[in-house]
Order: structure tokens, then C-alpha cells, then sequence
């Protein structure tokens, strides 16, 4: 089947354009700054390769599918690197997401093992108990803050399952203090066009490095006092004991160190996120709600959720990645030319940052129809064919495709259900929710109010989904 999309693909060159509203010496840093999220949104009526200034530097946003496309599968020639990647690397050091392409193809060999399909019921398990205790400290009726609430449940469990239960509270929480003002200060050092504003000694800059000092000392003390040898079921047991199968390297502990930061950078903010806009939505969108929770009673009638049901549970994941698609976690992304390129006719030299940013991609009305709207339905395979390729890539793509995918499908999956099995989070009145783009795309603070729901008791009526 050819949808109009391709049909107008083979008929139509791409264009190219630039962004409007740029500045003398600043260029477009005022705009991506102060609202980055509307200005690349708007970015796509421009061309299908869009030029942004950032200070003296060019950047090229790709805006159509196939041009994102053609970036994400060819990561030797458009590598890892542009604004974003190269402070992330000095910040969380020389890991799978900031690796160049060489580098990285070594790593992802050494580093893949820890997330095959057999270690998967494993984890499930650490998430199943964290997610009980979540849900053991709810009172109902008492304004919950959802948002910090995913973040604390998230960051136990990747350090659960990167630590097994050889990590200390202190250290938990401890990760959990630092985090929050570490994601706060990726954005602001990524778009700062002459990068003056990271060095200057004031309050957020200090707290950052002092944040940033301790996640350090957390992990080298963790890390350091790991027993070796025996596989213990997590993933630092996976990392400590890989090997190379071409050279029979293994990882150094510098490199140990750095996979460590990137996991949990990565898993804790990105899927805390997720699950926040998904029950954000979920207040917003009652009859969604209910066809969710009617989903759960069919699936799991008076238990709950366990690994094996993830297969019966197609609505539920259809809910989480029609919220990928309205507010991707990783909204902006860049990558650097290795040589001499072509993009959309246009030939760029090495070292030109090219940008891809799936939060544009995802409220592109050429792509999506009534792409506000939240429609989980979307996403049925009679519908999904009609999604040009490449227009939904919340994990990214080609051989850097988020190594945590199904990881993080499971864990979102399994707090769905566990908490629609027991209760429903209902919006609190106040201030509208917008998007705060960090690190990651949040919500930020979140006020819901947990209700308990009594399996059978869903409303408003309507048809189950179908799977």
C-alpha cells in the first residue's frame, strides 16, 4: 500500500529552507531557548532541511521522514556529535549514547547481553516490587505529585536491576537528589550559542557541579564494591563479565563507569517522563481512560499484572506510544558529519550538525492526521499502515536505536496496568501542564489525585479495543 505521503515523496524533490526570526551574532539561540518546542514544530513549513543558526554555527533540521531516516541508518557518516552530544559526553563521559560510531559498535557488542530477552522476566520482577511499594504508600484522596512520584519509582528501579540489591538507600537516594538538577542544566549548556553562560560562577552552575561530583562518587563507590565473578542477575553483573567475541576484550572500569552513568541518565528521565504524560493524557481524555481500564479487567480480572500478560495488554501499549509520539522524551537530537555528505541535495561538509527532533516529526500535520489529538487508535495495524515510515522514532533508529527499548517498554507497560488494576489518577485543578524541554521533555510538577477503583467500575461506556 502507497500512501500519499510516499506518493508525494516519489514526485517531489525535497525543498530546503531556512528558519525565520534569527538575529545578528545570536541567530535563532533565542528562540530555541525560550520556546524550542514551538519554534521546531513550525520548522517543517519551511522545508524538509531547515537551516537554524546557533551563533556563529549552522545546523540543519531534517524534517522529512525519509531524510531522518537516511540520517539515523547511516551513523557512521552522520555520527554521534553537533551541540547536544558533545557537552553530554563531558558531562556523563564516553558511553553507549555519546560514543562515536567505531567506539560504539564495540560497546553495543560488550554491552547487548545485558539486555537480551532472558533477562527480561528478571527484571520485570525488580520492577513488579518496586512498583508494589509505590503503590502501598498511596493515600487516597491525598494530592500525589505525579511526575516526581514516576521519577522516584523509576530511579529505584533501574538502580535495582543495574545493582541488584547490593546498593545502599543512601545511594538511592542520593541519585534521586542529584538527578532532577543534572537534567536541568543539559538543555541550558546544549543551546547556549558561545557556551560563556556554563562557566560563570553562579548558584545553578555550582549546584550543577556539585550534583554532578556526587552522582560520580555514588556510582565509582557501587561500582567498585560489586562482587566479581558471579552473575547475579543485573545488569552490572552483564557489564562486568562481558567480553568481546571478535577481540575478548572487556570493559575497563573507566568504560564500566560511563555505560553506568548513560543507563541511568538515560532510563531514569526518559521513562519517568513517559509515564507522566501518559496519565497527564489520561486525565484529559476520560473515555481513553476507561477503554484502558476495561482492558485491564478482561486481562487481569481481580490480580495483578505480570510479565507473561505484556503480550494481552495491545491497548495499554498502544496508549504509551501514542504519548511517545505527542511528547517524545528525547524531543531533540543531533549528529555531526564524518565527511563530506549529501542531505536533501544539499552537500555538507565535514563536521556540519545536522538536528532531528520527533517532537516536530510528531505534530506534523502532513504526517499525522489531527495530530493533537490523542488517539491511541492510531496505532492499530490497520491504521499504523497508514503512518508514513520514519514519522515515529521515539527510540531512535539503525544500529543506535535506544539499546533500553524493550526495557522500557515493559517497565511503562507493567505501571499502567498495575495502576489501573487498583486505582485512577485524577487531574487536580490548577494551572495548565506544559512541557518543560530539559534533558528530557517534562512535565514538571504534576498534582493528581489517587482514587481507588474497584475492577468492573470503568466509565464512560464503549466498544474493548481490539488487539
Amino acid at each position: 500500500m502507497t500512501t500519499s505521503h510516499e506518493a508525494r515523496a516519489e514526485s517531489c524533490p525535497p525543498t530546503r529552507g531556512m528558519a525565520p526570526g534569527g538575529l545578528p551574532l545570536l541567530g535563532h539561540a533565542l528562540p530555541l531557548r525560550r520556546r524550542p518546542l514551538e519554534f521546531l514544530a513550525a520548522l517543517p513549513a519551511q522545508g524538509d532541511l531547515v537551516e537554524v543558526r546557533l551563533g556563529p554555527r549552522r545546523m540543519y533540521l531534517a524534517c522529512h521522514p525519509d531524510l531522518v531516516q537516511q540520517v539515523l541508518r547511516d551513523s557512521r557518516t552522520f555520527d554521534k556529535g553537533g551541540p547536544m552530544f558533545d557537552k553530554v559526553r563531558l558531562l556523563t563521559g564516553n558511553g553507549l549514547a555519546t560514543s562515536c560510531w567505531a567506539e560504539h559498535r564495540r560497546q553495543r557488542r560488550l554491552v547487548q547481553p545485558a539486555f537480551h530477552q532472558e533477562r527480561m522476566a528478571g527484571y520485570a520482577a525488580v520492577m513488579d516490587h518496586e512498583i508494589t511499594s509505590m503503590l502501598d504508600s498511596w493515600q487516597e484522596g491525598r494530592v500525589l505529585d505525579v511526575h516526581a512520584a514516576m521519577q522516584a519509582l523509576t530511579a529505584r528501579v533501574i538502580v535495582r536491576t543495574l545493582f541488584s540489591t547490593r546498593i545502599e538507600d543512601w545511594a538511592v537516594d542520593e541519585i534521586q537528589r542529584c538527578l532532577p538538577v543534572i537534567t536541568r542544566g543539559f538543555f541550558t549548556r546544549m543551546v547556549a550559542p558561545l557556551g560563556l553562560m556554563e562557566k560563570l560562577p553562579t548558584r545553578r552552575n555550582r549546584e550543577f557541579d556539585r550534583a554532578l561530583e556526587r552522582m560520580r562518587n555514588v556510582i565509582d563507590q557501587t561500582v567498585s564494591s560489586h562482587p566479581t565473578g558471579t552473575d547475579h542477575g543485573d545488569l552490572l553483573s552483564s557489564l562486568l563479565g562481558a567480553e568481546d567475541e571478535e577481540t575478548g576484550e572487556r570493559l575497563a572500569g573507566h568504560e564500566i563507569h560511563d555505560q553506568v552513568m548513560t543507563l541511568l541518565m538515560g532510563a531514569i528521565e526518559t521513562t519517568s517522563n513517559t509515564l507522566a504524560w501518559t496519565y497527564h493524557l489520561l486525565g484529559e481524555n476520560p473515555e481513553t481512560e476507561a477503554r484502558l481500564h476495561r482492558e485491564i479487567d478482561s486481562v487481569l480480572p481481580g490480580r495483578r499484572p505480570g510479565f507473561d500478560d505484556l503480550p494481552h495488554l495491545g491497548y495499554t501499549q498502544r496508549v504509551v506510544t501514542e504519548a511517545l509520539r505527542l511528547y517524545p522524551p528525547t524531543w531533540l537530537l543531533t549528529r555531526s558529519t564524518t565527511c563530506e555528505a549529501e542531505l536533501a541535495g544539499l552537500r555538507l561538509a565535514p563536521g556540519t550538525t545536522v538536528a532531528l527532533s520527533f517532537y516536530a516529526l510528531g505534530h506534523n500535520p502532513a504526517l499525522f492526521s489531527d495530530p493533537e489529538r490523542f488517539d491511541p487508535d492510531r496505532w492499530l495495524p490497520e491504521r499504523a499502515k497508514t503512518v508514513p515510515r520514519g514519522a515515529w522514532n521515539s527510540f531512535g533508529g539503525g544500529s543506535r536505536k535506544c539499546i533500553g527499548d524493550r526495557f522500557a517498554t515493559i517497565e511503562t507497560t507493567l505501571v499502567l496496568a498495575a495502576v489501573a488494576s487498583g486505582w485512577r489518577l485524577k487531574p487536580h485543578p490548577g494551572p495548565s501542564i506544559r512541557p518543560e524541554p530539559k534533558a528530557s521533555l517534562s512535565t514538571g510538577p504534576l498534582p493528581m489525585i489517587p482514587e481507588r477503583r474497584r475492577q468492573g467500575s470503568s466509565a464512560p461506556p464503549g466498544p474493548l479495543s481490539r488487539e
